[in-house]
């Protein structure tokens, strides 16, 4: 395994009351989480909070030895927090509609292993480019990929945040699965809608290119977000690969 540094960082930002993001970050187990809470009051905070310590129980004794053992623990990550969401909100009706987006990505030798479900989202920074590895499952990016409207009106769609897909909220969940090769220098951005319904992607590189260490990025983006309005809750996880 290579060595990985890892810094992550969250904020309620300028005008949420309270926090449904979680982020968490283990480097013994070779992973980290973002998770973005959804269904209002306390319900979005609980189910975000399941999700991160689902995986913490899942990755437990996680060595990253194995691509297909850490394929598996994310697949069971995201099934067993679903089952754990819609058990709480059979005990707790006052709670339905809760949910929450979740990014986990996992390192495995010399691969990384992300699993995805909503409009948060996974990057990667290779070569000082900056690429989304994950697509949203959104209203949005369904109008976007049907060519119904453009890169730019979808920033500003007044549905942006209708997602598609969420842990929590069906039997099921539909997981995406991605993997590919880490490379030493690359950098890995975990993040919440909060950051890039209100960063773009040029200002995320600028942050990501700098010189500055992996606590000042993470704490830049933040500032960033919350200087353009934080309109929403902002978290960010970041992994760099030595």
């Amino acid at each position: 395994m290579p060595t990985i540094i890892y810094h992550g960082a969250t904020d309620m930002g300028n005008v949420r009351s309270n926090n449904e993001d979680v982020f968490y970050i283990s480097e013994d187990c070779h992973y980290c989480l973002v998770a973005d809470g959804m269904g209002g009051a306390a319900a979005g905070e609980v189910a975000s909070r399941i999700f991160a310590e689902t995986a913490k129980a899942v990755f437990a004794g996680h060595d990253g030895a194995s691509e297909e053992n850490t394929i598996a623990r994310v697949q069971t990550t995201f099934k067993l927090a679903n089952d754990k969401i819609l058990k709480h909100v059979e005990r707790n009706p006052n709670d339905k509609g809760m949910g929450c987006t979740a990014e986990l990505l996992a390192f495995a030798n010399d691969t990384f292993i992300v699993g995805h479900v909503g409009d948060s989202r996974t990057y990667r920074m290779r070569n000082n480019a900056l690429k989304q590895l994950t697509k949203d499952h959104s209203l949005v990016q369904e109008q976007l990929d049907q060519g119904l409207i453009t890169p730019e009106e979808a920033r500003h769609h007044a549905m942006r945040n209708v997602i598609l897909r969420a842990v929590g909220v069906n039997d099921t969940v539909a997981l995406d699965i991605l993997k590919g090769r880490q490379r030493p220098g690359d950098l890995f951005l975990l993040c919440s809608d909060g950051l890039t319904d209100m960063v773009p992607e040029s200002d995320i590189l600028s942050v990501l290119t700098g010189e500055k260490a992996l606590d000042e990025k993470s704490e830049a983006l933040i500032r960033l977000a919350k200087q353009a309005g934080g309109k929403d809750n902002v978290t960010v996880a970041l992994s760099a690969i030595n």
